[in-house]
C-alpha cells in the first residue's frame, strides 16, 4: 500500500474522485484501504469480567496504515454502523493498551452498559468488525518518553472503568523500563464495585508481585475515596505527579483533595449534571415547532425529555456529533462555564446549557 498510499494522496487522484472522495472508492475493493480516513478490524476479543448486566471486554484493533499512533492516556473516537441503524453512531473510548506507533495494533477496554447500543455491541462483538475510527486524541497524556524519563513519583487514582487510561500508562512505563529502580515508583489506587468487577486482575496482581516498585492498592465494594486514607498511603501527595480518571462523584473527592494543585491532572467519563444559575425562560425548538420551560439542563437532555432524538455521539463535549444551530438567546457552556449570545451559532447541545430563552435549531 505504500506506492498506492502516494498515488491515492495526490491531488490528481482527488480532483477524478470528487466529491465523495478516494477513501470512498478505496473502501469498495478493500475496507482496510485508506489514503485519509482511519478504520480498523477488530481482531481478538478477551472478555476481563463476566460482571451481570455490564461485562467487560478488550478488543485488539489492526488499524488502517493511516494511524499515526497514540500516546499512553489518550481516547480514540469509534464509529460503529449498527445493524438495523439508519446513522453511524459515534463513541468515545480510552485505548487501553502501552503506546503504540503508526499503523500499530491498540486495544480497547469497554464495560457493556445496559443503554449504550455501541458499547453492547462492542463487548459482544466478532474478530473481523469493522470499526471507524479517528485519531488518537486527548491530553491526558503521561508527559514522558525513552528520550526524557523523568525522575518524580508517579501516582494513579482510578475507579470503575477510569483504570482503562492509567493502565496504558503503567503498561508503558513497565514496557520502557521505567521503575523505582530508576528513580520513578508509581503507586496505583483503584476502586471497584467488587474483586469479580475488577477489570485486568490477573495482570494487576502480578505488577503488584514483581519487583519493580510500582504499588498497587485495590478497594472494593463501599470503600469511597477519602483524603485520609491517600494521605496515610502517599505522605506526599500534593508533590506528586497525580493522574485520576472515574465517576465524576469520586473525580470531585479528588479534585477537593488536591485544591488547586497543578500536579493533579483529571479525566471525567461524562461531565456532572451542572444546572445553570438561571433556569428560566423557554427553550425552543424551532425545527420541531416544541417549546419547553428551561430546566437549565444541557440542551440535548432536554431535547431528549421533549420526545426529540438529535444525533449525539461522545455526550462529553469531545466528538462535535451533536453540533446544532442557535438562532437566539445565551448558553453557557458545563464543563468551562464560558457564555456566548451570539446569534446563529453553532453549538454543542450535550455540553450547552440555556441561560433564559434559547432558540434551537431541532
Amino acid at each position: 500500500m505504500t506506492v498506492l498510499s502516494t498515488i491515492a494522496r495526490s491531488r490528481t487522484v482527488a480532483a477524478l474522485t470528487s466529491p465523495h472522495g478516494v477513501d470512498h472508492y478505496l473502501s469498495r475493493v478493500n475496507p482496510m484501504w485508506a489514503a485519509h480516513e482511519v478504520r480498523g478490524r477488530v481482531v481478538s476479543v478477551h472478555r476481563e469480567t463476566e460482571t451481570p448486566g455490564a461485562p467487560v471486554a478488550t478488543l485488539t484493533v489492526q488499524p488502517t496504515a493511516t494511524w499515526r499512533g497514540h500516546r499512553a492516556g489518550q481516547y480514540v473516537q469509534v464509529g460503529l454502523d449498527l445493524p438495523g441503524s439508519a446513522r453511524r453512531m459515534t463513541r468515545c473510548f480510552s485505548i487501553s493498551s502501552a503506546a503504540s506507533g503508526a499503523g500499530e495494533a491498540f486495544t480497547l477496554t469497554i464495560r457493556s452498559h445496559a443503554e449504550g447500543q455501541v458499547s453492547r455491541f462492542l463487548v459482544d462483538a466478532e474478530p473481523g468488525q469493522l470499526l471507524h475510527l479517528s485519531q488518537a486524541q486527548g491530553s491526558f497524556t503521561l508527559p514522558v518518553s525513552p528520550a526524557t524519563p523523568g525522575i518524580d513519583p508517579l501516582l494513579f487514582i482510578t475507579g470503575g472503568s477510569g483504570i482503562t487510561p492509567a493502565m496504558s500508562m503503567v503498561r508503558t512505563l513497565l514496557r520502557d523500563g521505567y521503575d523505582g529502580r530508576a528513580g520513578r515508583p508509581v503507586t496505583f489506587l483503584h476502586y471497584a464495585r467488587s474483586a469479580e468487577d475488577q477489570i485486568f486482575a490477573g495482570e494487576l496482581e502480578r505488577i503488584a508481585s514483581d519487583d519493580n516498585d510500582v504499588t498497587v492498592h485495590l478497594r472494593y465494594g463501599d470503600a469511597v475515596f477519602n483524603e485520609l486514607e491517600l494521605r496515610r498511603l502517599v505522605p506526599r501527595y500534593r508533590d506528586t505527579d497525580t493522574w485520576a480518571c472515574g465517576p465524576a462523584g469520586m473525580i470531585e473527592l479528588v479534585r477537593a483533595a488536591y485544591a488547586d494543585n497543578p500536579r493533579l491532572r483529571l479525566e471525567l467519563f461524562k461531565p456532572p449534571a451542572v444546572r445553570t444559575d438561571s433556569a428560566e425562560g423557554a427553550l425552543t425548538f424551532a425545527t420541531s415547532d416544541q417549546q419547553v420551560a428551561n430546566s437549565g439542563a444541557p440542551i440535548l437532555e432536554q431535547a431528549e425529555e421533549a420526545g426529540l432524538s438529535p444525533v449525539f455521539g461522545c455526550r462529553m463535549g469531545i466528538c462535535f456529533s451533536c453540533t446544532a444551530r442557535k438562532t437566539e438567546g445565551t448558553v453557557r457552556n458545563v464543563l468551562s462555564g464560558a457564555e456566548s449570545s451570539l446569534p446563529d451559532e453553532d453549538i454543542q447541545i450535550c455540553v450547552s446549557a440555556p441561560v433564559g430563552d434559547c432558540v434551537v435549531d431541532l
